[in-house]
């Protein structure tokens, strides 16, 4: 159990120091929602590590096929609400610079 990022090793494990029933229901909701969140981030992380990844590699045509995949990752936590819009909309034009930085350098 220590380590784990919600405290317990399942949501059902939860020991709540509430003392009203909502605020028990309150507290198992708010311990889902947040390790639905965390695997949300997670998988935005790891799609622009991977296009950061063939950048740094040097390779336009997987970094370009990498941007294609995490473009609709990114909007998707924008949906969800995972990320504000103007942070999903830097992250995307920061990656296309990146990429257009990369053909430029092959040139």
């Amino acid at each position: 159990m220590v380590g784990h990022p919600l405290g317990a090793r399942r949501p059902q494990e939860l020991k709540s120091v509430a003392n009203i029933k909502s605020a028990e229901k309150r507290a198992k909701q708010d311990v889902k929602r947040r390790a639905h969140n965390m695997a949300a981030r997670s998988r935005l992380r790891t799609s622009i590590k991977k296009v950061l990844a063939a950048i740094g590699a040097g390779d336009k045509a997987e970094a370009t096929v990498a941007f294609k995949q995490a473009q609709p990752v990114i909007d998707t936590m924008v949906t969800k609400g995972i990320i504000h819009a103007n942070k999903a909309a830097r992250h995307k034009s920061e990656l296309n610079a990146k990429i257009k930085a990369l053909g430029a350098a092959a040139k």
